[in-house]
């Protein structure tokens, strides 16, 4: 038993059963690239990052998004090694196979499930508020009961029935996504080139009204555990690490990429440095229209233009370009979350079920109907802070999983080719594990003690099914 549960898998195995999954190679380097930001820009712009500068920055939330940024670049070229070498659907949890054993593979996949999955719920409840506030403008007010959770951050019931709206965009990309990569993908190009020009509109229009007052302090004295200081920047990076999880999705597209191991690595730096250069710009215009307190609302961005009247009219900008880049990021999640499931369930760590494509679509379309009504009923039922910060953990620990495997798999397996190779390995995966370990020192008890819940839960799922299913252990 001990032998079974840290069996690695060797990844030329991998290749050999990516091949009976026959998925559309459709995506290019540029296709990908589209993909990791549509991933990206989303909930992390839209309202993590307000929540974070008021609650733990200040005006410094601009100095949070470059340290999560560094820790995502050290994680990103370490995926990149990895993509290259296996380019086949699965992400972290084909990689940690290959190197720590099919034990610790189940556990990041079940992180995995974090990341996209619940990852999409959190963005989901995000994209209420901004529509909610759109409806305003037409004198329309829906009942709160249906567009709030009936839980809040503590799991107490608020009275609520349940988030309507979060629910119903999830199911409506749902069906997108079950179609087919072709169309959801061509979908999420034209979203991306939207909310990004949107976006830059925002930054342009709103930088001559920026009052650098609003920058000082620049790091506010701390107030407590985790309220601003120097910790409240760390608290505040660990938060906003939400915003970049997306760029891991595009080696979960492994399998419908022309050149995977050419435009994987393309596609998940350069969707990085993209994103990481618009993060800190509207982070800095949104702390320069307004004083960071006041950017703690469900929708921070409208917050910090209404406050000027000369911005009047991009308010209504904002809201379109926020329904749109949030609607990018739960149709990317739902592209990548069952394409997971399917790797898993090849494997045979789940039932068979979870491999059936669709004879027409070719689409894992049994993965897509299961994931996206788990992921309705969560925005339906959760708050954004339950969901935020545990999708939050959940990555953080698939990313320092990916780096210690490049490590592990530089000794065991030397000779492998390596179409990318990491300059300075043992120093950038190194510091990518420090960095993915100092954020997740940062979260509270109460969201370790869900973690803990929910790797429970998983365990429980392997033991019972997965062990005694698995490929490796017949």
């Amino acid at each position: 038993m001990f032998r079974q549960l840290w069996a690695t898998k060797h990844p030329h195995a991998s290749h050999a059963d990516a091949e009976g999954l026959s998925l559309h190679r459709t995506l290019g380097p540029w296709g990908l690239t589209a993909l990791g930001i549509g991933a990206v820009i989303g909930g992390g712009i839209f309202v993590i990052t307000g929540q974070a500068a008021a609650d733990h920055a200040g005006p410094a939330i601009m100095l949070s998004f470059v340290l999560a940024a560094l820790c995502c670049t050290f994680c990103a070229l370490a995926y990149a090694e990895f993509a290259a070498m296996v380019p086949v659907s699965g992400s972290a949890y084909t990689y940690t196979y290959a190197t720590l054993g099919e034990l610790a593979a189940w556990f990041i996949g079940w992180m995995l499930v974090l990341e996209y999955g619940v990852s999409a719920s959190a963005v989901a409840v995000s994209w209420t508020g901004y529509f909610l506030s759109l409806l305003d403008h037409f004198g329309i007010h829906l009942p709160q009961a249906l567009v709030s959770a009936p839980l809040d951050a503590q799991l107490k019931p608020t009275g609520a029935i349940a988030n309507l709206p979060a629910a119903g965009i999830v199911l409506l990309l749902t069906w997108l996504c079950y179609v087919g990569i072709r169309k959801s993908s061509g979908l999420n190009s034209a979203m991306v080139v939207l909310k990004t020009g949107l976006i830059l509109l925002v930054i342009f229009a709103g930088w001559k009204y920026i009052d650098t007052a609003n920058w000082e302090p620049f790091i506010p004295a701390n107030e407590g555990p985790g309220k601003y200081g120097f910790e409240g920047v760390l608290r505040g990076a660990a938060l906003v690490f939400f915003a970049y999880i997306g760029f891991e999705a595009v080696s979960v597209a492994a399998q419908e990429s022309h050149k995977p191991q050419r435009d994987l690595p393309i596609g998940m730096l350069l969707s990085l440095a993209i994103c990481t250069v618009l993060y800190i710009a509207m982070a800095a215009v949104m702390t320069g229209l307004v004083p960071y307190t006041q950017l703690g609302t469900d929708e921070p961005v409208v917050t910090a233009v209404a406050a000027h009247p000369q911005l009047g009219w991009l308010r209504v900008v904002v809201e379109i370009g926020a329904l749109i880049g949030l609607s990018s990021v739960v149709l990317v999640m739902i592209i990548g979350q069952p394409r997971i499931f399917m790797i898993m369930a090849r494997d045979g760590l789940l039932p068979p079920v979870f491999t059936k494509i669709h004879p027409e679509y070719r689409t894992p379309h049994i993965n897509t109907v299961i994931t996206g009504i788990g992921i309705a009923i969560l925005a339906a039922l959760f708050p954004l802070d339950v969901l935020g910060e545990l999708t939050s953990m959940g990555t953080l620990i698939a990313f320092a999983a990916v780096c210690g495997g490049v490590l592990i798999l530089r000794r065991t397996q030397p000779d492998l080719p390596r179409p990318f190779r990491i300059p300075f390995a043992w120093g950038v995966c190194t510091a990518g594990i420090l960095s993915c370990l100092a954020l997740l020192s940062t979260m509270t008890a109460h969201n370790w003690f869900l973690m803990i819940v929910w790797t429970a839960v998983g365990f429980l799922i392997y033991f019972l099914y997965g062990y005694r299913h698995s490929r490796m252990r017949r």
